[in-house]
């Protein structure tokens, strides 16, 4: 399945606790109990994201006025990597277009 074909979705706002602590941001994930320590970009991921369901390329495009992420292939290779590592935290949820 094409990375066009997968949307993605944070959880609720309300469902962690973003805590910055210098170069890297703690956040509490109150459904699990775990705290991940995570790096730029990733908390500014999840606030475009709020609670849209995006694909890799609206992600990036958003993200691109903040952050210099490359060239387009590059930004959009980036972002889909790092939300897949978010899927697997259980900090989005995978939602595939049928």
């Amino acid at each position: 399945m094409a990375a066009s074909e997968t949307h993605y979705q944070a959880e609720p706002a309300d469902a962690r606790i973003v805590e910055p602590l210098d170069m890297m941001t703690l956040i509490y994930q109150r459904r699990s109990g775990i705290t991940h320590m995570v790096g730029e970009p990733v908390p500014q991921m999840l606030e475009e994201m709020g609670r849209d369901a995006v694909d890799v390329s609206t992600l990036a495009e958003r993200l691109a006025a903040s952050f210099d992420l490359g060239g387009q292939d590059d930004a959009v290779a980036l972002i889909a990597e790092r939300l897949e590592e978010l899927a697997g935290l259980g900090l989005v949820e995978r939602i595939s277009d049928a």
